[in-house]
């Protein structure tokens, strides 16, 4: 059936059926208050920002030291040791000091999930 807003079709019962495989995957705690997703809330502020969602995309290709990211992102050195900062605190990467240069990695790759959700999103929505 085409969407009537950008004219793609959609196919609604596999949409759905996905929906709930991946519902089912994820196992979802029933009956949530408002204080269950203060922690959802507080990663999805640190990803609110294209350099730190560069950061973990390019994070997602393996550890990089803060040098390798500067140059990636195209910022000086303490922006991006701040963005950083804002990751590591809400504990999406971690990092180990080698000698004198830190390199970081995610601290856990399911979060790259998102990019893929978000991706699908956007081809579906039309965008």
């Amino acid at each position: 059936m085409p969407d009537a807003q950008n004219g793609k079709s959609f196919d609604k019962v596999g949409y759905f059926a996905k929906f709930q495989i991946m519902k089912a995957a994820c196992n979802p705690k029933k009956g949530k208050t408002p204080a269950d997703f203060h922690w959802v809330s507080e990663v999805f502020k640190a990803l609110g920002n294209p350099n730190r969602l560069l950061i973990v995309d390019a994070l997602g290709h393996g550890e990089k030291c803060v040098a390798e990211l500067t140059t990636l992102v195209g910022l000086d050195m303490s922006t991006v040791s701040n963005h950083l900062s804002v990751l590591r605190q809400v504990g999406l990467v971690m990092n180990e000091r080698r000698r004198t240069q830190i390199f970081y990695t995610l601290k856990n790759p399911c979060v790259l999930k998102i990019f893929c959700c978000l991706d699908e999103f956007h081809a579906l929505s039309g965008r």
